[in-house]
């Protein structure tokens, strides 16, 4: 399954109404839920992003479908990046000419 690096910050409307982030969160995991994949961890950072959440799903297609869903609400931005285990980099590295 892949692995997903979600980068997020709060929008305006987010900081405004920072106290319903819990249930943002469950929303997100239940979005990610919905179309086969596991929220595995998030945490809530400070610097330059808010939160960081390791996402697992069965398709770039799938994750693309929850992050539609969850970017919707309009409490955050993302940037989401694809993951490889370091086992997996390391095959690809192998193979270069």
């Amino acid at each position: 399954m892949p692995t997903f690096v979600v980068l997020g910050k709060f929008t305006q409307e987010g900081i405004e109404k920072i106290k319903e982030s819990p249930k943002w969160l469950e929303a997100s995991r239940q979005a990610v839920k919905s179309v086969g994949g596991e929220l595995k961890e998030f945490y809530y950072t400070m610097g330059r992003y808010d939160m960081v959440a390791i996402v697992e799903g069965p398709s770039v297609e799938a994750a693309m479908q929850a992050l539609f869903t969850v970017g919707s609400a309009g409490a955050a931005k993302t940037e989401t990046l694809v993951a490889f285990p370091a086992e997996e980099g390391i095959k690809i590295i192998k193979k270069l000419p």
